[in-house]
């Protein structure tokens, strides 16, 4: 009878492990991935933090303008720049791909650490050094950059534009340091997928959390080019006068002595990086919503394959879709139309998704646990602001809109307000992998309805004043006559609400210190779920995660209420047996 030999991988590897000495080599110049993940989501939190105090800063001026007088026009402007920035790439990216990349996907594949722990411990240093020269920007002589988040030029470094002179050269130089931090983790993740699997962790058993991880680090490595060019290319135009992107322009009634750059172009690099970027973001946040929607609902996710086929699909369309960024920069109305139709088609496999989560809580037996109250409030608050989307895809729509506050409520519905509601659900959900400890459930319940309540209170009435016409990225309105007085109460109550959220997120940082030291210990699965990185020998787990003998899987990670099985979850290392044979995938 013929025989078939498997070809080894990395998880055949049982060479023993270099332990670390010292506490600096375990915790600073840590090669655990669990640790450097810890690293990166406490950085990206930390510089996340800055964001939020500008953009409380943002709220009482246009709350209560002419108030504050430590806010300044130029201020207003660095600080719309400087959150932005900072939340999409900083804090969002960083958390998500470094952060909970860096701790599931060893965890999930049953890996002993990603596949260049080494590489992936210099990934951090240079992500952390990107964060040092953005910070630095906030004491150099003119401030932060003031040019908008996406630093379109030709105003970006001409005189006038705050920043302009340190700034700017800041602000690029550390997006540059980013991606090849980043190029470094992303390759790390991807390698790590595709060859350090357990046994039987076939790519079709991986929880969907793994498959968002992979698809958004492959087009991260995609993306992040056109970006890291166009950086290069404008600290070109500002430090030596060349004119990729400058064209002859007149400043001060002075000739500046650029000639013959596309400032178009720019734009074009820039969303070529940043619609992926969104989806960067939301295919992780997408695989996460996932797995706690299923765990907590017990029950197995419904269209596993399809979801996983609907993460791909929309990762490779998010390449074709880029310009409808630059509907009001002029285009061809072929053009318009094919960037229309494309940004249509990609809402389809979103919306399969959609169904997906809503057809797995479908007669399950849901437990409203706080990381599922959070997955719940992430279907409220991206269904509503993918609605929105479906408005701003479309041409004729999008122009009268664009320059408003209908751009920033949906924008921050989608890509600010939902993948951070499901940062937080996931916090909870494996904070007691993470310490061994368990958080305070009441805080807890408070922290999410102030939050989720209060992102309502502050981004709907934004779509009303974007109807309006009321515009975006302006420090005052003034007495403008299309403006009724509804849009300045508006504007007052949205600052209230947003202060409120934003002292909410105290209660946050204090249950997850206080339980770090003094909360209840937890048993090592307390969720009872099924996929591997509840089933580790230690919790929390031990460098290398599963001892002497990786494990070997059996099953998909979604094996909940089986029929005829003793619990209702079957963990994805436990062996068939003839009551759940039928049920294994």
């Amino acid at each position: 009878m013929a025989t078939t030999t498997r070809t080894p991988t990395l998880a055949d590897d049982l060479k023993p492990l270099h332990h670390p000495k010292t506490w600096i080599g375990k915790y600073v110049w840590s090669q655990d991935h669990k640790v450097i993940a810890i690293q990166y989501a406490a950085t990206a939190i930390g510089i996340g933090i800055v964001a939020l105090v500008l953009s409380a800063m943002m709220r009482l001026q246009l709350g209560f303008p002419d108030t504050f007088r430590f806010i300044q026009p130029e201020n207003y402007l660095q600080a719309v720049t400087m959150h932005g920035m900072i939340m999409v790439v900083y804090l969002l990216t960083a958390i998500l791909l470094g952060g909970f990349g860096n701790y599931l996907i060893p965890l999930m594949v049953g890996a002993r650490d990603m596949v260049f722990p080494y590489v992936n411990m210099l990934s951090y240093w240079v992500y952390l050094l990107a964060v040092i020269v953005l910070a630095a920007s906030f004491f150099v002589p003119g401030g932060p950059t003031g040019a908008g988040w996406t630093l379109y030029p030709p105003q970006t470094i001409l005189e006038g534009t705050p920043g302009h002179e340190w700034g700017i050269i800041l602000m690029l130089l550390s997006l540059a340091i980013f991606i090849v931090g980043f190029t470094m983790g992303g390759l790390n993740y991807v390698v790590t997928v595709l060859q350090a699997r357990a046994k039987g962790m076939t790519l079709m058993r991986m929880p969907c959390s793994v498959w968002g991880i992979f698809v958004a680090s492959i087009m991260a490595l995609l993306a992040f080019p056109a970006l890291f060019v166009a950086c290069i290319m404008m600290l070109l135009d500002r430090l030596l006068g060349t004119s990729f992107f400058m064209p002859a322009i007149m400043s001060m009634g002075t000739d500046v002595g650029y000639e013959g750059g596309s400032p178009i172009l720019f734009q074009h690099l820039f969303w070529f990086f940043g619609h992926p970027e969104v989806y960067i973001v939301a295919l992780p946040a997408f695989g996460i919503v996932s797995d706690l929607i299923s765990v907590h609902a017990r029950k197995n996710i419904f269209g596993y394959r399809m979801m996983v086929w609907a993460i791909v699909i929309i990762g490779a369309l998010s390449f074709f879709v880029w310009a409808h960024h630059m509907y009001v920069s002029g285009m061809n109305p072929y053009f318009g139309f094919f960037f229309a139709t494309s940004t249509l088609i990609i809402a389809i496999p979103t919306a399969i998704k959609v169904y997906n989560w809503l057809l797995t809580l479908w007669r399950g037996d849901i437990h409203l646990t706080v990381p599922m109250l959070f997955a719940i409030g992430f279907l409220f608050t991206f269904i509503h602001g993918g609605l929105s989307g479906l408005f701003l895809g479309n041409v004729s729509v999008d122009v009268p809109l664009s320059d408003t506050f209908f751009v920033i409520g949906h924008f921050h519905m989608v890509m600010g307000v939902s993948p951070i509601l499901v940062i937080f659900g996931a916090i909870y959900h494996w904070y007691p992998l993470i310490t061994g400890r368990m958080w305070n459930v009441a805080v807890a319940k408070w922290h999410f309805w102030i939050t989720f309540l209060g992102v309502y209170a502050i981004f709907l009435p934004m779509h009303y004043l974007g109807i309006l016409g009321v515009p975006r990225r302006y420090f005052a309105l003034g007495e403008t006559a299309f403006i009724p007085p509804s849009a300045h109460l508006a504007n007052q109550m949205i600052t209230i609400a947003a202060l409120i959220v934003f002292f909410a997120q105290l209660l946050f940082f204090w249950n997850m210190i206080w339980s770090l030291f003094w909360g209840k210990k937890t048993p090592p699965n307390p969720w009872g779920a099924a996929s591997l990185e509840w089933q580790t020998p230690d919790v929390p787990p031990a460098h290398g995660n599963w001892g002497p003998k990786l494990p070997v899987v059996h099953r998909w990670a979604y094996d909940y209420s089986v029929p005829g099985a003793p619990r209702d979850f079957i963990p994805q290392n436990e062996p068939h047996t003839d009551l759940t044979k039928a049920h294994a995938t």
